[in-house]
């Protein structure tokens, strides 16, 4: 069984994002964002894929979509059931990286929740990622840092046994 991990910034109402893009743009978050899935398979819905611009470097795409869709160097699955025997077939790390829907469909299946933690709050945001129970993952907070006035946490959630 994989691995499963879910990496996300969200604000302090749980915020995600915003008309298909991020809210906050954190210079030192992506590179968080990056030394962790690098190397890895990372696991997004359509929308999150569509929003990346581009495929990421030295990871394996896998997009969760309804849509009929085919490109070379990408995984799609068309049905969660599918990509969830998939992934208890592989004996690997695999991050997943969004949107709200999909973080909702592995929360319960994830081990770890790396979770940027900001210190602010949108009030237009129109994604947010699911509320999970705290008393479920022992937290380790990371680091802690400010940026361009944000203050944020990097906090690892593993999941109590």
């Amino acid at each position: 069984m994989a691995n499963i991990i879910l990496i996300a910034a969200i604000g302090k109402n749980f915020e995600l994002g915003k008309n298909n893009d991020l809210i906050w743009k954190i210079k030192e978050d992506m590179k968080f964002f990056q030394k962790h899935t690098t190397g890895h398979k990372i696991v997004m819905g359509y929308n999150t894929f569509i929003s990346l611009g581009k495929l990421l470097p030295k990871r394996e795409h896998i997009v969760l979509t309804h849509r009929n869709l085919q490109r070379e160097g990408i995984l799609f699955f068309h049905d969660y059931s599918i990509l969830k025997q998939y992934l208890s077939s592989i004996d690997e790390t695999v991050y997943i990286i969004g949107g709200a829907s999909i973080y909702k469909l592995f929360l319960d299946e994830a081990n770890e929740l790396l979770l940027t933690e900001i210190h602010e709050t949108c009030s237009d945001a129109t994604t947010f990622f699911p509320k999970f129970s705290y008393e479920l993952f022992d937290k380790e907070i990371l680091s802690t840092h400010q940026e361009n006035g944000i203050i944020y946490e990097h906090s690892k959630f593993i999941k109590k046994k």
